[in-house]
């Protein structure tokens, strides 16, 4: 029986899984995702490994650093290595966040600067890739068949519109009016 449910059921639910993750994330963003966990901070810095920050950097953002800062990030990694596992504020970290936020409170931000740059762009992924996913879902309600011929600007102006409801359902009619008459002297 345990055969049964070892062998036949979890390795096969497992195996399932693995395909289900593998079918919906391309091998981009898990290199993405695997090369961002090396500036981790859980298991006291145990994935921290300046090879694969370098390359990350390199292959994801390289026109957010410049050639000289990428040599000047890996002297900061080299140093960062042997000052901020040590240091007793960075112990109990686990998140990125943490570690950001720690960086910032103890003013080693500024020491290492293009490193906290890094960490920043790296937490910054999920908050860009929703607004991403999200614009490209409207897109596809707003710019129907019907609407398929609408100018760029035109159809910018309502995914705006339509993205920031919140804001959008504030507006009046009249202080629409408002606003465009204010523009230049026109009739109303």
């Amino acid at each position: 029986m345990e055969h049964h449910f070892r062998i036949d059921v979890f390795i096969t639910a497992i195996d399932f899984q693995l395909q289900e993750l593998d079918n919906r994330f391309s091998e981009h963003a898990v290199e993405l995702l695997r090369l961002s966990a090396t500036l981790s901070p859980q298991d006291a810095y145990k994935s921290f490994k300046i090879d694969d920050i370098c390359s990350f950097v390199e292959k994801f953002y390289p026109q957010d650093f410049t050639e000289q800062e990428k040599i000047i990030l890996k002297f900061q990694l080299d140093h960062y290595k042997l000052d901020v596992p040590k240091h007793s504020d960075f112990q109990n970290m686990s998140t990125l966040s943490e570690l950001c936020r720690g960086l910032a409170i103890s003013g080693k931000s500024k020491i290492y600067n293009l490193i906290d740059r890094l960490i920043r762009l790296v937490l910054t992924l999920p908050v860009s890739t929703a607004t991403i996913e999200r614009a490209f879902s409207t897109m596809k309600l707003v710019k129907t068949r019907l609407r398929n011929r609408m100018e760029d600007e035109f159809l910018t102006d309502n995914l705006v519109v339509y993205i920031e409801k919140e804001i959008a359902k504030d507006f009046t009619t009249e202080m629409i009016m408002d606003e465009f008459y204010s523009m230049k002297d026109r009739r109303r």
